[in-house]
């Protein structure tokens, strides 16, 4: 009873459904988190982690977006009529 109140309780206030995972991290990474949770810059060890892998996740959107942008301005150089090449907008 008690993981599925705690998981309720992670739905109420995160919006979604968490799964608790174990993971093992290199002595040094993890002083260097502590440090940021002593400093107040994450609540806890675990915000820490979420945030950087959001962080993360959002890098890589933006690699994605721009690789979109340049084979959109590839095409538009080859087809000057219909695409205009990033470099002159």
């Amino acid at each position: 009873m008690g993981e599925m109140l705690k998981c309720v309780v992670n739905s109420i206030v995160y919006g979604v459904l968490l799964a608790q995972v174990q993971l093992r991290l290199p002595e040094k990474m993890l002083q260097e988190i502590d440090k940021w949770v002593a400093e107040g810059r994450f609540k806890s060890r675990s915000d820490a982690i979420k945030t950087i892998l959001s962080f993360y996740e959002e890098r890589e959107k933006t690699r994605e977006f721009f690789k979109m942008l340049t084979r959109r301005s590839e095409e538009a150089k080859k087809h000057p009529d219909s695409l205009i090449p990033i470099e002159e907008s």
